[in-house]
């Protein structure tokens, strides 16, 4: 086994023990939250159950001997200190006890939090982020509960039940028998009904998850939305989620109104067959009436954690659904940033050999494509939508690993260097230039972890044309940018990009048609910024126009994933029939633009 597969074991957890309590336990240990806590809190819950056991027996003898002469201070001072003892332990049973869920509701969330971080792309590709999401805030939500708020009713329950039926066998057999007739009824009623409310539980957790996913998708592209008028469209995407959601509401509704009522009526036979039963025995002498209050009390005491056993059995069968969907994303294999060697310090070429690649065993994107980048040079890719322009820089960047061939810096494949070393070599500027929400100056230094100083801030600026735009908002470097930078113009968000590339200041520049989304006043703008950003780096430009590529030193014309031609500009309008179309296209579009 290698170091980067034994790296991967140690980070991801195998998906084992599915199914059951056991994977749970797993998780929850997983987030490191204090056993110790949890132990102090059920013991001052285990406390305050023990302590309530002996009240029923106190009542017991004080309606049994009941007189003004016969009741004594201590025995009101004894009463009084089991009442302030079982509210203390109690108050600080349940305050432990939610710290302890905290505490894993915050491990669980950072744990996923890192994991997705780090998952590679490819993983994205596959998952919707609303799914995503709703791992992360509702299924550890759901963990938290179940032992923040259901676990402690479920141990004093199941202790408070075994102490009163041990004390009820004490007091009177033949009662306590007929008391527990009643369990193998109750069970009957549960059990199937909670299997139903396993299943509705856990297609609630799925239909939220999907709604959030909708929800995500539609908000965070509203623009999109409200200028294809598809307002009814996605409200009725919505409404469907809705519906669902309350259709599965209403059906775990009615499941708690059949074990509700039911349960009603089991604890009311109960009572009234023990009141009269005990009645007669009282009557005849058997036992007292003291033993008879008792005997009530306990039922109570038995009857009562048997909702709380009840819902914490609800809640468990709805943490188990939530901790598989969490483990199935934390035993992905995430990307190692610090797995390999550092890149050299002296700038190479990049060499592509026989590179092919497709997407999820699909039809292939790229055909064994090779080509060499010179250190230092402008190589454009040009090609019809499709080719496979966008992928190559995929692979470069290492978002995805090819199927065959090999990408190589220098003397070494790139995927023997460390990932961290091999990114902070790289530049980026997308036709999108997503901007993070924050201020321009927080955009400009992201990724960053060094201090910059004000001078290198304004010399990035600069040198990307930013500067004017920026010194003429009120707030300067300080402005919010909004979501995704929808405050700014796309020029100023492409010239934002720039100035946070200049700022790595990366031996490689990649640009993915970094102007072809601009009016022509931008384009000019932002085009010498670029020529600013591509002074002595090697760069690898994808552009759709002709002014992008015509000075580029290498041309790799790309065709349906193969690479059809190679060469400067004047020698591939001789050479290459497809090149020369894209060009005289090009040069018609400008004729027309002037």
């Amino acid at each position: 086994m290698n170091a980067i597969e034994t790296n991967e074991r140690q980070r991801t957890i195998p998906p084992k023990n599915k199914n059951n309590w056991k994977s749970l336990a797993t998780l929850i240990n997983k987030a490191k939250p204090s056993k110790l806590m949890l132990a102090i809190a059920l013991s001052f819950s285990l406390v305050s159950t023990i302590v309530g056991l002996f009240v029923p027996l106190f009542t017991k003898n004080l309606v049994d001997g009941f007189t003004l002469d016969s009741l004594e201070s201590y025995q009101i001072v004894m009463l009084v200190c089991v009442f302030v003892v079982q509210t203390i332990s109690g108050g600080l049973s349940i305050y432990l006890l939610n710290k302890f869920g905290q505490q894993i509701l915050s491990g669980l969330r950072d744990l996923l939090w890192r994991k997705l971080l780090y998952l590679p792309v490819a993983h994205y590709d596959k998952e919707e982020t609303g799914g995503l999401i709703s791992r992360v805030t509702n299924d550890t939500n759901v963990v938290k509960q179940v032992v923040s708020e259901h676990m402690s009713g479920f141990v004093t329950g199941v202790i408070s039940i075994i102490g009163s039926v041990i004390i009820l066998f004490t007091l009177d057999w033949q009662m306590t028998l007929m008391l527990l007739i009643a369990v193998p009824l109750t069970l009957i009623i549960l059990v199937p009904l909670g299997k139903k409310m396993h299943h509705i539980s856990r297609n609630m957790q799925n239909e939220t998850a999907s709604f959030t996913s909708v929800l995500t998708q539609v908000l965070s592209e509203v623009r999109l939305v409200k200028s294809s008028n598809a307002e009814p469209i996605e409200y009725e995407r919505g409404k469907s989620g809705i519906d669902k959601l309350f259709k599965l509401g209403v059906r775990e509704g009615k499941i708690q109104a059949i074990i509700g009522p039911l349960m009603g009526i089991v604890i009311m036979t109960l009572m009234v067959v023990i009141i009269g039963y005990g009645g007669l025995r009282v009557s005849n002498g058997s036992i007292t009436a003291g033993e008879l209050v008792a005997f009530i009390l306990y039922l109570i005491q038995i009857v009562m954690p048997l909702g709380q056993i009840t819902a914490f059995f609800t809640q468990l069968q709805k943490a188990i659904g939530a901790t598989e969907r969490m483990i199935d994303i934390l035993s992905q294999s995430e990307e190692v940033q610090d797995q390999g060697k550092q890149v050299p310090s002296a700038d190479s070429s990049i060499a592509l050999k026989d590179l092919s690649f497709n997407y999820d065993n699909g039809e292939a994107i790229l055909k064994k494509v090779n080509f060499t980048v010179p250190s230092g040079k402008v190589t454009a890719l040009v090609g019809p939508s499709g080719s496979g322009k966008t992928t190559l820089f995929s692979l470069i960047e290492r978002y995805y690993e090819p199927q065959g061939g090999s990408i190589s810096y220098g003397n070494d494949e790139i995927d023997e260097y460390s990932l961290a070393s091999w990114r902070s070599l790289i530049g980026y500027v997308s036709q999108e230039s997503p901007l993070m929400s924050g201020t321009i100056r927080e955009n400009i230094t992201y990724g960053l972890d060094r201090e910059v100083s004000e001078d290198e801030l304004r010399t990035v600026a600069r040198m990307a044309y930013a500067d004017g735009f920026i010194d003429e908002l009120p707030e300067g470097f300080a402005t919010e940018v909004g979501e995704r930078g929808m405050k700014l113009s796309g020029g100023q968000r492409q010239r934002i990009a720039i100035a946070r590339a200049l700022l790595r200041n990366p031996r490689i520049l990649m640009l993915d048609e970094a102007t072809s989304a601009l009016d022509s006043t931008s384009e000019r703008v932002v085009q010498e910024a670029l020529n600013n950003l591509m002074k002595g780096r090697t760069t690898i430009v994808i552009a759709h126009r002709l002014s992008t590529v015509v000075d580029a030193d290498q041309i790799i014309f790309l065709d349906k994933g193969s690479i059809t031609g190679i060469g400067t500009h004047e020698q591939l309008v001789v050479s290459h029939e497809l090149y020369r179309e894209f060009a005289e296209q090009q040069l018609r579009y400008q004729e027309q633009l002037t």
